[in-house]
């Protein structure tokens, strides 16, 4: 299985999902603001739990300069709720159950887990531009040091 990868210049795929809240999100609701999108495995694990401590630990400055963020997995709104409750997530988590939207952004496919080819998704993060537009897609991030990393190329540090 061979998953297209979005580039810059990119439109970024539309969605409406679930949240965490169990409440419609949409990146049309969005337009005007630029957005962080960032695709993750699984809630609760290890590495997704640091990646989303991070991204939360790193809100308000995102925030300043003008980024909403927002996580999106495979998980259930119930088990985001419990992600967003344990750890104090301050941000909206949204539900991609048939992973149909993480297809469309490349963030589902082959992968290499512990030496073997899996299909899973693929950690990445998506900057979208107030127009919709994709302004960076990185695939194959790191879950700790990677939102250190995204606000020195963002020019924020």
């Amino acid at each position: 299985m061979t998953t297209t990868r979005l580039e810059p210049g990119d439109t970024a795929p539309e969605f409406t999902l679930q949240t965490d809240r169990d409440e419609p999100l949409s990146l049309a609701d969005l337009r005007g603001r630029k957005v962080v999108l960032y695709a993750y495995p699984a809630a609760m694990t290890p590495g997704c739990t640091k990646q989303a401590c991070d991204f939360r630990d790193n809100l308000a400055s995102l925030k300043a300069a003008g980024y909403e963020v927002i996580g999106i997995s495979p998980d259930s709104p119930a088990k985001l709720a419990q992600f967003r409750e344990r750890d104090a997530i301050t941000f909206p988590l949204v539900s991609d159950p048939d992973r149909a939207v993480l297809k469309a952004y490349g963030a589902f496919g082959e992968k290499q887990n512990y030496g073997r080819t899996v299909l899973g998704v693929i950690r990445s993060t998506f900057v979208i531009d107030e127009k919709g537009q994709i302004e960076r897609a990185l695939y194959n991030v790191k879950a700790t040091g990677h939102v250190a990393k995204l606000r020195r190329d963002l020019g924020l540090d």
